[in-house]
């Protein structure tokens, strides 16, 4: 499902170059959901913005995903009043996020039809969201930050954090004055560099742990 070839589901936007997988989840309020562009959204994804399918929800989008976000098969994005996901942000499978939560005011009533509580969500960009975490209401998460798979998010994380557990908790940051904290524990990845063609790449692929150990000799001493 394309913006070209949008079949039967018309959102309020869809950028170029999102792709939906089939099949989808649940998805309705579609006229108040905003895709961004180069979005890739799994199969068995639900999207839904209001409490039901066939409401007015008025002049302004109810769910906001930016551009180039990924969100992972069978996850679920549940905007009963706004979400906000910021651009490039990827999310593993099974990652639910929702705007609403049951209310447990009253103790001799079933929770389940107890009118529930909504506070809006916020995901800033470039975050990446693990594997079956949740994103509770009222959530706000800054950029750049990685939720670890299984967590549960509720209130604020700070911009370049890394948070795990449930409730989720703030395990490691980076700030520009002290770099990470704790340190990382592996060094960063060094990037191909400049100028390397995919020829050379194979040529490295067929050299035995001699030669490898030998070229690295080579640049310790340069």
């Amino acid at each position: 499902m394309t913006a070209e070839r949008p079949g039967r589901l018309r959102f309020g936007a869809m950028g170029t170059g999102t792709r939906l997988a089939f099949p989808l989840g649940t998805v309705f309020g579609e006229p108040w959901i905003h895709l961004g562009a180069h979005c890739i959204i799994g199969e068995q994804v639900t999207l839904t913005a209001g409490l039901m399918p066939d409401l007015d929800l008025g002049p302004h989008p109810i769910l906001r995903i930016g551009d180039g976000v990924v969100l992972g098969r069978g996850s679920h994005v549940i905007a009963d009043t706004t979400v906000t996901i910021g651009s490039d942000c990827y999310f593993g499978p099974y990652v639910y996020v929702t705007s609403t939560n049951h209310s447990y005011d009253d103790p001799r009533q079933p929770i389940g039809k107890q009118w529930p509580r909504m506070e809006p969500v916020e995901i800033g960009s470039g975050c990446w969201i693990g594997t079956g975490a949740v994103i509770l209401p009222g959530a706000r998460i800054g950029r750049n930050v990685v939720v670890a798979a299984g967590a549960v998010v509720r209130g604020e994380v700070p911009d370049h954090a890394v948070v795990a557990g449930a409730p989720a908790r703030v395990v490691r940051r980076w700030t520009p004055e002290d770099g990470w904290q704790p340190p990382l524990r592996t060094p960063a990845p060094v990037p191909i560099p400049d100028g390397v063609t995919p020829e050379q790449l194979l040529a490295l692929s067929d050299l035995d742990d001699e030669a490898v150990s030998r070229l690295a000799e080579l640049d310790a001493e340069a």
